[in-house]
């Protein structure tokens, strides 16, 4: 993970220095931008590994320049946003954010967050953890981190993959939103159980016929959600 490359957008001087004092201090390189259209520029320049991205920024705000961004890939991206700004940080997750630090934030949290997202979208070297599951017609790859259906390829963004790679490798066992988030994303205590829920809507949309009635993606009410194996 050292030397990967971290892009941070903020407007804010003092945070930016902060953020990027602390990835530095982990080995991390980092570069950074203060309004949207630079963060665009610097992201198509440099191709960082992760992008922390304010929400409130001059010139593009940060839900646009996701929109942007997930346009043209898969880079996992880490939304900065006020704790009054509850309705944007769902909106930044349905437009495809892969994680959201409330400010005012530790800088050891947000780090944490950076490793953590960083750590599941990085295929790792166990031959058996690496092996494509396949179920029936459906193909998830987590060496290539890519899904089929249907003979059709599915782009997910990283953290959309790493949920359903989870679910996927433990068929038809029912998980609480806390459970789903202490092991995909790591932070249970950390992370608003409605970004389970956004990420599962989201999943719907993209793998599943039937959004409306999701037959992967099953809902077990008044606990959680379970992966049905396609056959």
């Amino acid at each position: 993970m050292s030397g990967e490359l971290i892009l941070v957008v903020d407007d804010e001087v003092n945070v930016s220095e902060v953020v990027s004092l602390y990835l530095a201090r982990e080995g991390f390189r980092v570069a950074t931008a203060r309004d949207g259209p630079a963060a665009l520029e610097e992201a198509a320049r440099q191709r960082p590994s992760l992008i922390v991205l304010d929400l409130m920024l001059p010139g593009l705000d940060g839900l646009e320049i996701t929109r942007r961004l997930r346009g043209e890939g898969a880079v996992p991206i880490i939304m900065l946003t006020a704790r009054s700004q509850e309705a944007d940080r769902i909106r930044g997750l349905e437009t495809g954010a892969d994680d959201y630090v409330v400010k005012p934030f530790s800088p050891q949290e947000l780090v944490a967050r950076v490793k953590a997202v960083l750590r599941r979208a990085t295929p790792q070297p166990d031959d058996d953890a690496q092996r494509p599951l396949i179920h029936g017609d459906f193909q998830i790859d987590p060496l290539t981190r890519s899904v089929v259906i249907a003979e059709r390829s599915r782009e997910l963004t990283a953290k959309e993959f790493d949920l359903l790679l989870f679910m996927a490798r433990h068929p038809r066992q029912v998980f609480t939103r806390a459970q789903l988030l202490e092991n995909v994303w790591g932070f249970s205590e950390f992370v608003d159980p409605s970004t389970v829920t956004v990420h599962i809507r989201r999943l719907r949309e993209k793998v599943e016929s039937n959004p409306a009635e999701p037959q992967m993606l099953q809902t077990v009410w008044g606990v959680g959600y379970r992966f049905e194996p396609r056959t």
